[in-house]
């Protein structure tokens, strides 16, 4: 829950206000003097909206140096960033051949599989070698290979769900499979955070969606019982079905979902429940099964069970695991499965490999020391935080928190002040948060010591003191506690 201060949201919408009033003098300033000048476009309606054109000309591009930084190294614990320069005011940004060795706390790296590691890192070079890059060719034709019908039975068994589903991006997971399960005459209820990957796949399904109040169980009831009743638009037949979509961790928010009562009112009331895990699967759990098994929720009474490569397991690409009859279905009807380039080989291979290590097939307890490590250095980094005053969003054991900034003027200022002492974070805005909820995403490693950690807090303390952004201090002992607390020993 953010408490956002009335001061902060007043300051802030005053600085958005700002922005917008000169900015749009400017443009009028600007489309004055180049009256005489000919702009011609030969018929062509404008390609770029002018709100959306506004808002990249005058917001992102003042400060787009904070986003997409290039990296020269793997994204482990410590990475090289590659510097950059602009001669044009930020239009464009030229990179150079100096880079700065930093702190990497904006990675999904959450088990540390991203970087060489001494069972993966062999084990995909000898695929690379035996595969090849890519299988140049979808699942149904020539795109499967033995490597992915392992994975698919691996990951069905580490979910706990009879068959599983396998595909090349985790974004395209949840827009294509969303559409192949649900279409017109159905009811999608979302939840209001759920990522952009379930709204573009739920708008492109044609069936109605609805959202109700973010993680509240009390308002899904209430939205399931008014959309039972009335049906569907217009005609109030039955819904042909209703499915209920939440994620894991919300990434924006670093918030566990309230999974227990939210399944027992989807059980309540008959309706299918559709789990995003890309976030928690292999982060959180005593053996890394993801919030099912942290908050113990039986994996069977979740119906479509989502997740990603790319986080915990070092990779890319994405799974959905469900019953046979499912699976089989979307294998025959899913455009992902049947027209998309197939998962490569060596990725394949890292997510089995990376998988053995969090089992302990791999001989050894790596997997259960990984998962403790990331675990203490997640609540050890949150904990920290918050005693140093700032407004931290998130539950424990979440590996994702975010630093709340608000103002748009402290998002540059937090980002380029923390990668000029070689700490890497990364700020988030407008439009993936909302316009006065801008933020920083701290994403916490297995990988970090806890000597990396105490570095980032110190240079996140000092930059947030210099930025202004500990919203909430912590008041100090006062000396008549003190006293009282040394009488009672």
């Amino acid at each position: 829950m953010v408490r956002l201060p009335y001061l902060t949201a007043l300051t802030t919408l005053l600085s958005y206000g700002i922005l917008f009033v000169f900015g749009q003098l400017r443009d009028l300033f600007r489309k004055f003097l180049d009256s005489s000048k000919s702009n011609d476009l030969q018929g062509y309606a404008p390609i770029c909206l002018g709100l959306e054109d506004f808002y990249t000309r005058r917001l992102y591009l003042r400060i787009q140096d904070c986003f997409g930084r290039p990296i020269s190294s793997a994204p482990d614990a410590w990475f090289d960033v590659v510097e950059r320069y602009s001669n044009d005011n930020n239009k464009t940004l030229q990179r150079t051949e100096k880079t700065s060795k930093c702190l990497n706390l904006g990675a999904y790296n959450y088990l540390g599989f991203a970087a060489a590691d001494e069972y993966c890192t062999p084990r995909v070079i000898q695929t690379l070698k035996e595969y090849s890059v890519s299988t140049c060719s979808v699942r149904v034709d020539g795109g499967t290979t033995k490597l992915h019908n392992e994975l698919e039975e691996l990951v069905a068994r580490f979910v706990g769900k009879p068959a599983a589903i396998l595909f090349g991006m985790g974004y395209v997971t949840n827009s294509a499979i969303i559409p192949a399960l649900v279409s017109k005459g159905s009811l999608i209820i979302s939840d209001s955070l759920n990522h952009n990957s379930i709204v573009n796949g739920a708008r492109g399904s044609g069936a109605t969606v609805r959202v109700f109040q973010h993680n509240s169980p009390s308002h899904l009831e209430d939205l399931l019982r008014e959309q039972i009743a009335h049906g569907q638009p217009r005609t109030h037949r039955p819904w042909k079905k209703i499915v209920v979509i939440i994620e894991g961790i919300y990434s924006m928010e670093g918030e566990l979902c309230n999974l227990p009562e939210i399944i027992a009112v989807c059980k309540k009331y008959k309706v299918y429940t559709y789990l995003d895990e890309a976030h928690s699967i292999g982060a959180v759990g005593k053996t890394g099964k993801g919030v099912c098994e942290l908050l113990g929720v039986d994996p069977t009474d979740i119906d479509i069970m989502m997740g990603t490569f790319t986080k915990s397991f070092g990779s890319c690409g994405g799974y959905i695991a469900a019953s046979k009859e499912i699976i089989q279905h979307l294998k025959q009807t899913c455009p992902a499965h049947l027209y998309a380039t197939s998962m490569s080989p060596p990725a394949v291979q890292q997510v089995i490999s990376a998988l053995q290590v969090i089992l302990g097939e791999d001989g050894t307890n790596r997997g259960a020391k990984k998962l403790a490590q990331i675990r203490e250095n997640s609540n050890f980094f949150r904990s920290e935080l918050q005693k140093m005053g700032f407004e931290v969003l998130g539950d424990n054991d979440s590996p994702v928190m975010p630093i709340m900034l608000y103002n748009p003027a402290k998002i540059p200022a937090f980002s380029r002040e923390c990668l000029n002492q070689n700490v890497a974070v990364v700020t988030v805005a407008f439009p993936a948060t909302p316009l006065l909820l801008a933020r920083a995403r701290i994403c916490i490693s297995a990988a970090h010591t806890r000597e990396d950690l105490i570095k980032g807090l110190e240079v996140i303390s000092k930059v947030g003191d210099l930025v202004g952004i500990k919203y909430f201090p912590v008041e100090p002992l006062k000396p008549q506690k003190v006293i009282e607390l040394k009488k009672i020993e």
